[in-house]
């Protein structure tokens, strides 16, 4: 497996939510409203943002209040990263929009 898909499955690690042109919760709420975010985790060499089709079935918006910018989003999706099929959880506090987030290959996809 992929030394940076491994790494990154194995316990939680920092991430934010990657937003431009400005980082707003507005912006972030819009791009979960398309079903497509830009997640960050920060403590790779450089960061490593990864664009995440949203599995609307299994990410969970309950405890999120974006009108006042608190509360936190639990967030799932798929992706492909260095040839390697993965799922990416995640959960971001609405405040900072950061968190902590990790992958889970997925097998036989």
């Amino acid at each position: 497996m992929n030394e940076l898909v491994q790494r990154l499955s194995q316990g939680d690690h920092p991430v934010e939510a990657s937003l431009k042109p400005e980082k707003t919760v507005a912006a972030f709420k819009e791009s979960i409203d398309r079903g497509y975010v830009h997640i960050k985790f920060t403590n790779t060499q450089g960061g490593t943002e990864l664009g995440v089709r949203l599995d609307q079935q299994t990410s969970n918006l309950n405890e999120a209040d974006f009108e006042h910018q608190v509360g936190k989003v639990h967030l799932v999706g798929n992706l492909t990263l260095n040839y390697v099929k993965v799922r990416c959880i995640a959960d971001i506090n609405l405040e900072t929009l950061e968190g902590k987030g990790h992958l889970e290959p997925v097998e036989g996809a």
